[in-house]
């Protein structure tokens, strides 16, 4: 690592241009890349002139208005439904013994890539699935699979349900990162005693403050709901598709001048994330005013039983939805003969995972390099960063945390087409290179965001101590510093390894279908229907960031077994 040294503290003063040229660069560079083919100017293809054509091609398609009007429904209901489940949880049950069994529960399941998380609810809801499994025959009188579309509806039901299950744990773990900034415990005892509710005396006196500090947070879910594209093939509408499932079909159609249809539609793109951001805005303010309103109003909300008990049954459904969906790939990864309505299948096999493995073998070995590589990166640029906030004694700052969320925020879809052109043009697409640069624009600001609290918590006593005992920065870093935040930093290694394994937009843009991963694999396999193959490669993609959790946990305890001041 390059910050256990006192070079390596030298080093630090460039961290921050060279952090910033990782984050922002790949990104002016990709938007610039799907600006020009979209206006026509790609000279490789045979555009050498300007022109917005191309737009009015767009316009013309069949229900691109839908796919546009479907994502930015997806983006906002999937985030209204997520953050007022969790408001509404913390108002709750903050400080009782229920909010901190909720938080083991939810913690574990911000390492399930979206993709697993889509596959396991698809096997629990579809027709077939494992909840119709349970009420049948018994409840359903079905010896049949009803002929519903629960899957791929057209409304996108199944696929907002999938990332509200998904975004709940994010969330939650953001508020819980934002409470020690307020005076939380203060403010609730003080509204409890004015005679408001828990769900009152939260929106009115809490949550003002508290969302201003997970509100940049909220603008990546709106960002990634309105374009993500693994869990749109998974769960999503088929006819018409979601826009971003559109850009993919047309970047992968054999016609290359499509390439410039697929370069107007990303940046359509753009603009629907930016409409969807906006429209949160004006959400922002209505809640606000209607807040605002309700408070010199004089509600109190005595009687908000029934908000508290909704509120806890969709972050309990969601829990369950996602641990159900896992342990629902790992029974078909095994299963036999499983015919419908039975509930467990008549026989378990390992027939699926030995004909799986020694195909997986070179899409797992990618995974494994691509994500260790990121990881590590992202890793030593985090502590130099921080090494460097550290010495010359500035703190976070609005605008540095804004250009953290800006590759978040930004949907992937709109610059990696531009990234994907670059490479070609530079002759490094499908080098793993190219793959790894492409995985640390996403790692990073996740390693960043979960280090950098516990970071900048660390007590400078020791700092000053090491330093009257005649010691350097550098050997203080190494000595001192570093292995009180071990456990920080493994956490931190097991988040960006988690992202790194869950990326699908990249690998396939950047890979060029000559490097895959086991979650392009897995997403391929969607449109196949066999579940047992599936619920392999699923499970795979779900269990290797429990094992880089599992690492991250168990390994302090490990190695400072005989320091009794750094045992938790």
């Amino acid at each position: 690592m390059l910050a256990v040294t006192s070079s390596g503290v030298r080093l630090a003063r460039f961290a921050p241009p060279l952090t910033l040229a990782i984050l922002l660069g790949p990104l002016v560079f990709g938007l610039a890349g799907t600006a020009l083919p979209a206006l026509g100017y790609l000279p490789e293809l045979g555009g050498k002139h300007l022109t917005t054509d191309h737009f009015s091609t767009l316009t013309a398609v069949p229900g691109i208005a839908r796919s546009a009007g479907l994502s930015m429904l997806i983006g906002l209901v999937t985030t209204l439904v997520s953050l007022a489940a969790v408001a509404g949880f913390v108002a709750s049950d903050l400080g009782t013994r229920l909010f901190s069994r909720m938080r083991r529960l939810i913690s574990p399941l911000l390492s399930v890539p979206h993709a697993a998380a889509a596959f396991g609810l698809a096997f629990l809801i579809a027709p077939s699935g494992m909840i119709m499994r349970l009420l049948s025959p018994w409840a359903t009188g079905l010896e049949q699979p009803p002929d519903l579309l629960i899957i791929n509806d057209p409304m996108g039901l199944s696929m907002m349900a999938g990332l509200v299950a998904k975004e709940i744990p994010f969330l939650f773990l953001v508020t819980l990162a934002a409470l020690p900034q307020t005076a939380h415990a203060d403010t609730m005892r003080l509204g409890r005693s004015l005679g408001y509710g828990r769900i009152s005396a939260f929106v009115f006196l809490l949550w003002p403050s508290l969302y201003r500090q997970i509100r940049l947070a909220v603008f990546a879910v709106v960002a990634y709901a309105t374009s993500v594209v693994d869990v749109a093939l998974i769960l999503g509408p088929h006819l018409p598709p979601t826009l971003p499932v559109r850009l993919i079909e047309w970047m992968n159609d054999p016609a290359l001048e499509t390439r410039f249809l697929a370069s107007a539609g990303a940046v359509l793109q753009l603009g629907v994330t930016l409409a969807t951001l906006l429209a949160w805005v004006l959400i922002e303010r209505l809640g606000g005013f209607l807040t605002g309103l309700l408070r010199d109003r004089g509600l109190r909300l005595r009687s908000d039983l029934a908000l508290r008990l909704m509120a806890r049954t969709v972050m309990l459904a969601s829990v369950l939805a996602v641990f159900g969906g896992i342990a629902v790939l790992a029974l078909w990864s095994i299963s036999g003969l499983w015919q419908f309505p039975d509930a467990l299948p008549s026989g378990f096999t390992l027939r699926s995972w030995m004909r799986a493995l020694p195909q997986m073998s070179d899409p797992l070995a990618t995974t494994l390099l691509v994500a260790l590589l990121s990881t590590l990166v992202a890793l030593a640029l985090t502590i130099l960063c921080l090494e460097r906030e550290y010495e010359t004694g500035r703190g976070r700052g609005g605008n540095a945390l804004l250009l953290i969320y800006l590759p978040l925020i930004v949907p992937q879809i709109s610059f990696m087409f531009g990234l994907q052109v670059l490479s070609i043009w530079l002759g490094v697409d499908a080098s793993l290179g190219a793959l790894v640069l492409s995985h640390l624009v996403f790692v990073l600001p996740y390693v960043f965001l979960s280090l950098s609290d516990p970071w900048r918590a660390q007590d400078r006593r020791h700092d000053q101590i090491a330093a009257g005992l005649g010691i350097s920065r550098g050997r203080a870093l190494l000595h001192i510093r570093l292995p009180m935040l071990t456990r920080a930093i493994l956490t931190a290694a097991a988040v960006g390894f988690s992202v790194s394994v869950g990326q699908y937009l990249p690998t396939v843009l950047i890979g060029a279908g000559r490097l895959t991963t086991v979650t392009t694999e897995a997403v391929a396999l969607a449109a196949g229907g066999n579940r047992r193959v599936i619920g392999v490669y699923a499970f795979m993609q779900t269990l290797l960031p429990f094992l880089a959790f599992a690492i991250a946990m168990g390994l302090p305890g490990l190695i400072f077994r005989n320091r009794r001041g750094l045992r938790v």
